[in-house]
């Protein structure tokens, strides 16, 4: 089967969406989700998103920025993301994404290594919203078709040419072919053994970008997040305790009873040192308490992740919550440019799955989010002005996969990808994080 739109996205958490929102409403759109269009890590982000609070306040969430990515970022697309956090914030309020306020002003929040309160949020559950808001708008769009549960198996390359994806839908194979196409795919979580990432984000943009010869960049940086809950015997993806919990006073303790770091240290910061405490007294976890607060404010502030805790049988109101840390994001991935253009012609990459150089070798708290807005929002401008230049050529011999190939090719995937990580960085094969 065939069928020829204009721009095909592949991904439908923050990035995917706000990309097609942000592209010409005379354009043909079919975006893709590997699953259910919430099955995203989009939609377990909890914290915030990150913005300047004002002009005035971006060399210093520059700095903040380049200060937890250890310097290693690249200059230029931080001061995009810092100079255009507040425009993308705007947009998606006036699209409806409702942010918390007191007295009609947004609150603002603070994580981990930001030098004031800059995380806009949505109680505990940001990301959710963030999708809910985004998905409602693409259903009102005509120009955007929406197939779920759809397997994006390789693109359609003509001599490094992108013209089009091949697809899996329902059993059938369709062949799309189209004058750009997004990869906006997601992280590499389920490959890990401990992550707070849904399992289906198995790097398959990563798999694809390997076999089509396209520029991968900082593979090596992984983050893991400090505070997962501990589950004792869990295959599941690990539940998120929020930065904003230590963000509002929330401290940890080791098995002595003993805080042990500044709890609003970089994350990787974080991490090591309570993993130096798990090592040290030979326990699976460590405590994060935030008890000592009003219980009121604690179940109104963070109800998900209140709920959550009691359904497991802790009331954090009343009690330490057990967290370890969890491989949480990828900050490599497919090497773009400012305007998320890959090495590959007419083939664009956001969100998680890109390598912006936005977060160096240690991503800021809430930047996430955030770059899924900026770049997404800037892929689709650069998409608007060139598409009507591109024209599409005949393609020939492509690859006919059955429903048993496409099962394989998701295992070489998983297995590709896992060797070229291992390949390019020696911090993985700590047992705690072991694939």
């Amino acid at each position: 089967m065939e069928m020829n739109v204009d721009v095909l996205i592949a991904g439908s958490g923050v990035s995917g969406l706000y990309c097609a929102l942000n592209l010409n409403k005379n354009l043909n759109v079919l975006l893709i989700s590997k699953s259910k269009l919430t099955d995203t890590n989009t939609y377990l982000a909890q914290g915030g998103i990150a913005t300047a609070r004002s002009k005035d306040d971006i060399p210093s969430f520059i700095e903040d920025t380049l200060k937890a990515g250890k310097y290693k970022n690249k200059l230029e697309s931080v001061k995009v993301l810092a100079e255009e956090s507040i425009e993308n914030i705007d947009n998606i309020m006036n699209i409806g994404m409702n942010l918390d306020k007191s007295e009609n002003k947004i609150l603002y929040t603070r994580e981990g290594a930001h030098s004031i309160n800059r995380i806009v949020h949505s109680k505990d559950h940001t990301g959710e919203i963030v999708a809910d808001t985004l998905i409602n708008e693409v259903k009102k769009h005509k120009n955007i078709t929406i197939y779920e549960d759809t397997y994006l198996c390789d693109l359609i390359n003509i001599n490094n040419k992108c013209e089009g994806g091949i697809i899996f839908k329902d059993g059938k194979q369709i062949n799309i072919h189209s004058k750009v196409v997004v990869l906006a795919t997601g992280g590499i979580g389920g490959l890990f053994k401990n992550s707070t990432n849904q399992r289906i984000m198995t790097g398959d943009g990563i798999a694809i970008a390997l076999r089509n010869n396209v520029k991968l960049e900082n593979l090596q940086y992984i983050q893991f997040h400090p505070t997962a809950l501990y589950e004792k015997n869990t295959d599941s993806k690990r539940f998120l305790i929020s930065e904003a919990v230590r963000g509002e006073g929330g401290l940890l303790f080791n098995s002595k009873g003993e805080r042990f770091v500044n709890e609003l240290l970089p994350r990787d910061v974080v991490s090591k040192a309570i993993y130096g405490e798990i090592k040290k007294f030979k326990v699976p976890y460590v405590n994060l308490d935030i008890s000592f607060k009003d219980k009121d404010y604690i179940e109104n502030r963070f109800p998900s992740i209140y709920n959550h805790c009691f359904e497991k049988g802790i009331n954090i109101t009343k009690e330490p919550i057990p967290v370890s840390p969890a491989q949480h994001y990828f900050m490599g991935g497919i090497s773009v440019d400012l305007y998320s253009k890959t090495s590959m012609e007419n083939l664009y990459a956001v969100g998680e799955i890109s390598c912006t150089g936005v977060h160096g070798a240690n991503r800021l708290a809430s930047n996430s989010l955030l770059e899924g807005l900026v770049f997404s929002r800037r892929a689709a401008i650069s998409i608007n002005n060139k598409i009507d230049n591109i024209k599409l050529h005949k393609a020939e011999n492509i690859k006919i996969f059955t429903k048993c190939e496409v099962e394989n090719l998701k295992k070489e995937n998983r297995k590709i990808v896992i060797q070229e990580l291992k390949r390019r960085s020696e911090d993985l094969h700590d047992e705690l994080f072991k694939y």
